[in-house]
């Protein structure tokens, strides 16, 4: 039985829930998501609250309870605030800019290397007196973590050099001792 599957959600003002046979909708100020459910997973909307439900005791529905209440959370939060998550460019050179829908990111490659946008992104590029850093917003919280996720990958924060790369903010690197040349004997 899950914990955090029982727990009511509350609805923040703005944010509609519609239930249809095996999919559910929030709609608010930010956008609107939709999401399929299983067999066997009930969602009610009353009193301003969602609640989700198995209906019935079998085991395989434990694991789907209390993912189903954590995803309908999600879509409620972002439909009603918004996600973000913020990635810092360190590196001599290592700079970002936004062209329209293209993330044009420039870390020390011969080439500079344009990322599209996703729709229900928004793409902000702030400059620190050291760092550069991309601040990435949408409704969907797994969008927003997957598009930060393609960024990071494209040149991972390095354990030898300083944590040169690009990180999450506030992210630590533990930084290694490279390899050094012992004298003859």
């Amino acid at each position: 039985m899950s914990r955090k599957g029982k727990l009511p959600i509350p609805l923040p003002k703005g944010v509609e829930v519609k239930v249809l046979e095996n999919s559910i909708s929030v709609k608010g100020p930010k956008g609107s998501l939709q999401q399929k459910l299983i067999d066997g997973i009930k969602v009610n909307v009353e009193n301003g609250q969602v609640t989700v439900a198995k209906l019935d005791e079998e085991s395989r529905l434990d694991h789907f309870h209390g993912l189903y209440r954590a995803l309908i959370q999600n879509m409620v939060i972002g439909t009603s605030t918004g996600f973000e998550k913020k990635l810092e460019l360190i590196g001599v050179g290592y700079r970002a800019t936004v062209q329209g829908s293209i993330l044009d990111l420039q870390l020390g490659f011969s080439h500079p290397m344009q990322l599209p946008i996703p729709k229900g992104l928004s793409v902000n590029v702030e400059k620190t007196s050291k760092n550069s850093v991309l601040i990435i917003s949408g409704f969907d919280k797994h969008l927003v973590g997957q598009f930060a996720a393609i960024i990071r990958s494209k040149r991972p924060p390095v354990p030898y050099q300083e944590g040169k790369g690009i990180r999450y903010l506030g992210e630590f690197v533990r930084k290694k001792a490279g390899k050094t040349a012992t004298k003859g004997k």
